[in-house]
């Protein structure tokens, strides 16, 4: 039995603590928050305090590793989930047969929910869970070392209610994690973080369809996009949906979308959401904006060696991503299923436990946050050029990837392929890089000889007339910033 201190309650701590607890380690987790959610599930989504979880109100698509981690540790908690309204989506199911289904394919499934049916499945697991002690409203203040040794070695966690020895911390803190400033703050060696800054802000406003009415508006796409925009809907859980607004944060108009009437009014301009709008869903909640991200790589791990022992990151204190690739949960799964499949080896050997956690973390977290930072440089290029007077025009690249786009609504092959890179199965390489792949996308193309790069939202005049940007400059003088 090993004796694990998780520092932070989050999805990826209470995650960790019950894959660790189920195979009859010691768990404590110190969490800040003293609420447990799940008694008020909406009250709970719409009115709890969180400043340091701004994503928990944002719009959520939980890809395939969610579910087949959970499924495969703890199959109680995502049979809770279903319970409180979370519903599945396969991405095959576009298609009207499944004549052409294939080995895998069952896997590539969204669970379409609120953060927070997940997060009160969790807890409510935990709760139940004998080798797991929940020690909310009282979150970690420091950590104690042994100096001692060559490497520092973190042997335990302080919080207010004194020191609790650990033979293993895991440090789910999250983005905003103080773990690697105790350290550096303890005389260790500095933490390698690795930082990009995101010029993207994200807008979102919440509805419930009516009881009485229908509930998709059929087979219709959940996104459009125009040349600087994106334009999304996220079907979730118990009738509720999110329409989310995607632009730079560089776009005049970006202020202007916090009032709900010219949110919705811009919202419409975009042939996906206007589908769901169509439908009469009643809003529930306020604009919600979110902005100010990066994508950040923190490694206890230098050229030397591990910088302690005794303790490693789990979720975003690890590998934290600008979300609309929605990476975070699941990669935040799947670590914590790595921590509790080796735990056993952190008590005998520390410092080799740290070394083939980073391993495999670079191994298979690096390459999706190498992917997130590529995409979101390009996206950036594209979003703040577009909105400009003479945007430039789509590259070979861009072409490439809205060709596999439009290909896979066509060809079952390729959605696939695309389906497999969406749920991180396999790299963009591995996806797209097979001979049938290939083969399938080049006759597409050879039946669609003109095909360039389009988009099906507005266009700038369309945008800025929604958003009254005309009105507002005539009534100050200058546009908003």
């Amino acid at each position: 039995m090993t004796r694990v201190a998780i520092i932070g309650g989050g999805i990826s701590g209470l995650a960790a603590a019950l894959f660790l607890g189920r195979r009859g380690h010691s768990v404590t987790v110190f969490e800040r928050d003293a609420h447990r959610p799940g008694e008020h599930l909406e009250q709970d989504f719409f009115d709890w305090h969180r400043p340091g979880v701004p994503q928990s109100v944002q719009p959520h698509g939980l890809l395939a590793p969610v579910r087949t981690v959970l499924l495969t540790e703890t199959p109680d908690v995502y049979e809770a989930m279903l319970r409180r309204g979370a519903a599945e989506r396969h991405e095959m199911a576009w298609f009207p047969t499944t004549a052409q289904s294939r080995k895998g394919d069952e896997d590539l499934v969204t669970v379409q929910t609120r953060r927070i049916v997940l997060e009160a499945a969790l807890h409510d697991a935990v709760e139940r869970e004998p080798d797991v002690g929940m020690r909310r409203g009282d979150p970690a203040t420091g950590l104690a070392l042994d100096r001692k040794r060559g490497t520092p070695w973190v042997t335990g966690v302080r919080s207010a209610s004194g020191t609790h020895p650990a033979d293993l911390v895991l440090d789910a803190g999250g983005r905003r994690s103080p773990v690697t400033g105790w350290l550096a703050a303890a005389g260790c060696r500095d933490a390698v973080v690795e930082n990009h800054r995101i010029g993207i802000a994200y807008f979102c406003r919440w509805y419930r369809l009516r009881a009485d009415g229908p509930r998709n508006p059929g087979r219709v796409r959940n996104g459009s996009a125009s040349a600087f925009a994106v334009g999304g809907v996220f079907p979730s859980d118990n009738g509720t949906l999110a329409v989310s607004l995607t632009v730079s944060t560089a776009d005049p108009t970006r202020a202007l979308l916090r009032d709900p009437a010219v949110f919705e009014r811009v919202a419409g301009t975009f042939p996906a959401v206007a589908a769901w709008l169509a439908l009469e869903p009643e809003p529930v909640s306020d604009v919600l904006a979110m902005g100010g991200l990066d994508n950040r790589w923190t490694s206890l791990v230098d050229d030397r060696g591990p910088v302690v022992a005794g303790l490693v990151g789990v979720g975003d204190s690890v590998m934290h991503t600008n979300p609309t690739m929605g990476q975070g949960v699941a990669l935040g799964l799947r670590a914590g299923q790595w921590i509790g499949r080796h735990a056993q080896d952190a008590s005998k050997d520390p410092v080799s436990f740290a070394e083939d956690y980073h391993r495999w973390s670079v191994r298979t977290l690096r390459p999706w946050f190498d992917g997130q930072v590529a995409a979101d440089r390009a996206n950036a290029a594209q979003l703040g050029d577009a909105a400009s007077p003479s945007p430039t025009p789509p590259t070979g690249a861009s072409r490439e990837t809205a060709a596999r786009a439009a290909c896979s609504l066509d060809d079952p092959v390729v959605m696939r392929a695309r389906a497999q890179v969406r749920h991180l199965v396999l790299t963009e390489e591995q996806a797209y890089g097979t001979e049938e792949v290939r083969a399938h996308l080049a006759r597409w193309l050879e039946e669609h000889p003109h095909f360039t790069p389009s988009f099906d939202g507005p266009g700038r005049t369309e945008w800025e007339s929604a958003a009254g940007l005309e009105d507002t400059a005539a009534h100050d003088g200058k546009p908003p910033v």
